[in-house]
């Protein structure tokens, strides 16, 4: 092969679809290529012409257009354009611009076709219809067997069930006589409809809860109770179930979030299962269920920041082992939330028990679930309102204290803006709570939008559930229907913009220390996440993960068809992107952090970061004509 030939496959080899296929091919469309020059404000194809030919950006820039005249995207080197037309009526439905100088390689139909029939991933890459960022999520999924692999897989048998009149030594020899270490206990149909279920006599039931081999001995042999006990008044109404469709990853969080160990499963709201933690750990890596187990198993805040190397190991296995950005942010969120809850319970076991009934909030990605591995600590206490702060205070400032030094020893530092219990504002009663979120939306001053951005992406981790419950629910109902609220937390999302230039290049930060690199967190996932926040506020949607929000936003007509989706993948490029390189750093002895220097990073996630960032810069530019701030009139209304 010559060396113009040569140049030309080597050049063409580095961007994808090109990238995965084989030599031969590669030869054989080295060898095929037309060469063709265009000055800037050139045409390069109009629309309707006849086209019979791949186009590949050999160096330069190009703008495609709509029919209408409306711009639909600008390439840059190693994009291709055109192939919409031959895989239709050969006719131009883009048509094409120089934005600059640009060198275009021409690839014959013959081989395009041939390139189709020859390699799937090149079929997959053009006929799909997919931007190249869609694509490369989609084969991170196909990768990863944790994400798709359902949980009922794991069941090999029906759960034993009694009634809750049924006496403990009844249900005890059920259990010996079926081998199993759970039982669900059956009541009458009550409170929670989504446990109602009717079996094959059409007699309905409500799953009241589960008791394992465990419980029967804490509660039953340990307490003395006779034979004759029925299992209804042992049993705990606190039940954690989840769906036989959700993943076998989903099950494994849920089980490490509430440190439980057996889960029942539910097809729809009829049990057919239980999963214990060993079933999991069969079938899953074993890193961050270890890590979760040591953290509870340890008796001092010592003990706990000696576990903070092993945060950073796990984080580092998710990732080689082909966990998705979903995955590792809800595994650290995890593992954050059991250091929370397990120095709340050291700190009750030394303080006593807590005078009236509270809530420890998680705020921001852990309560998103969403956290990496470069994180501080925000959190809050909602407080009873029988909450007097003279008599008290002082017990839950001890408490928010040995929980944030804790915390900040096991390598989540301290929230430089005092986000954080030990503050006396955010250790407040449930009815100051809610009047802070009514403030903030009724009257959207810049330090309340701040506020908002930070507290509703809000969780509880340990205490009583239903504090922080009732914030989630006033924020769902309050927020829809304040639309200067809205328009504000819209612009206040415009503040962090993606790093694009006018043309096609990366706009570098200018900060000294990360000079000419881009932080992906400020410039990419951040203002992702703002945006995607002001839409779910919108709806009224009560999840906190930013993917479980747009699978909310999808339900409603807040978004074109089809925005959503290209919002979940390049959140997932922008997260995996950030993840990566967080994790070279750990591996290469670097404190991580959040910039990468472009020149740094593979062609390919190059052109992919890219794309997430024009998806990131479309939808900013939308956020404002969506919700435009109200007339004085509109405003009075409200």
């Amino acid at each position: 092969m010559d060396v113009e030939l040569l140049e030309v496959r080597q050049h063409m080899g580095r961007f994808p679809p090109f990238d995965t296929i084989s030599d031969d091919l590669l030869d054989e469309l080295a060898g095929r290529v037309e060469v063709a020059y265009f000055k800037a404000g050139s045409e390069i194809l109009a629309l309707d012409q006849e086209l019979h030919e791949l186009c590949y950006i050999r160096s330069g820039a190009v703008e495609v257009y709509r029919r209408n005249g409306e711009l639909y995207n600008r390439l840059g080197e190693g994009d291709i354009f055109g192939h919409f037309s031959l895989l239709r009526n050969h006719r131009v439905r883009f048509p094409a611009r120089a934005m600059e100088d640009a060198l275009i390689y021409f690839i014959p139909e013959a081989v395009f076709h041939h390139l189709c029939e020859a390699d799937e991933h090149f079929a997959d890459f053009v006929e799909l219809e997919r931007p190249r960022m869609e694509t490369a999520v989609e084969q991170q999924k196909k990768n990863n067997d944790m994400m798709i692999t359902r949980v009922r897989k794991l069941l090999t048998r029906y759960p034993v069930m009694v009634e809750a009149s049924t006496t403990v030594q009844q249900a005890a020899q059920q259990l010996s006589d079926f081998q199993a270490s759970a039982v669900l206990v059956l009541g009458e149909p009550g409170d929670k409809p989504r446990y109602t279920f009717r079996d094959s006599e059409e007699r309905a039931w409500q799953v009241r809860g589960i008791l394992t081999d465990s419980d029967f001995r804490k509660r039953v042999v340990a307490e003395g109770l006779p034979p004759d006990t029925p299992v209804g008044e042992v049993v705990s109404d606190r039940l954690i179930a989840i769906q036989s469709d959700e993943s076998v990853h989903e099950a494994m969080l849920c089980m490490l979030r509430n440190n439980i160990h057996h889960l029942p499963v539910m097809h729809r709201r009829r049990p057919v299962g239980i999963v214990h933690l060993s079933d999991i750990i069969r079938y899953e890596t074993h890193s961050s269920l270890y890590l979760v187990s040591n953290i509870f198993n340890q008796s001092s805040a010592e003990g706990l920041a000696k576990l903070a190397p092993d945060v950073k190991a796990a984080f580092v296995r998710m990732v080689h082992d082909g966990a998705d950005s979903n995955m590792v942010g809800s595994a650290l969120s995890t593992i954050g939330r059991s250091f929370t809850r397990r120095l709340l319970e050291l700190a009750e076991e030394e303080l006593g028990p807590p005078p009236v009934p509270y809530c420890f909030m998680a705020l921001g990605s852990m309560a998103r679930n969403e956290q990496a591995i470069v994180t501080d600590q925000d959190n809050a206490l909602v407080l009873d309102d029988e909450f007097d702060p003279e008599r008290h205070d002082a017990y839950f400032l001890a408490l928010a204290k040995r929980v944030s030094d804790g915390l900040d020893a096991c390598g989540y530092p301290y929230c430089s803006g005092d986000i954080m219990a030990t503050n006396p504002r955010w250790r407040q009663p449930l009815a100051v709570w809610k009047d802070y979120f009514r403030d903030w939306i009724n009257d959207p001053t810049p330090e309340r939008l701040l506020h908002s951005s930070i507290f509703f992406d809000l969780d509880s981790v340990y205490g009583e559930n239903a504090l922080v419950e009732q914030l989630q629910d006033l924020i769902a109902e309050q927020a829809p229907k304040s639309p200067l609220f809205l328009a504000a937390m819209a612009r206040n999302a415009l503040n962090r913009t993606p790093p694009l230039g006018f043309f096609r290049t990366f706009v570098m930060e200018k900060d000294g220390k990360h000079n000419n690199s881009i932080n992906l967190k400020r410039r990419g996932t951040a203002p992702m996440v703002d945006l995607i926040r002001v839409h779910a506020l919108a709806c009224g949607s009560r999840a906190q993960n930013s993917f479980s929000r747009l699978d909310d936003i999808d339900r409603t007509q807040l978004l074109a068809p089809g925005v959503g989706e290209k919002l979940r993948y390049a959140l997932e490029l922008l997260s995996m992107a950030r993840i990566r390189h967080q994790v070279i750093d750990l591996e290469h002895e670097r404190a991580p952090d959040n910039n990468i220097e472009p020149e740094n990073v593979a062609d390919d996630e190059r052109h992919n970061l890219k794309d997430a960032f024009q998806v990131l810069s479309n939808a900013q530019k939308f956020l404002k004509f969506r919700y435009p701030i109200p007339s004085t009139a509109d405003r009075r209304r409200h």
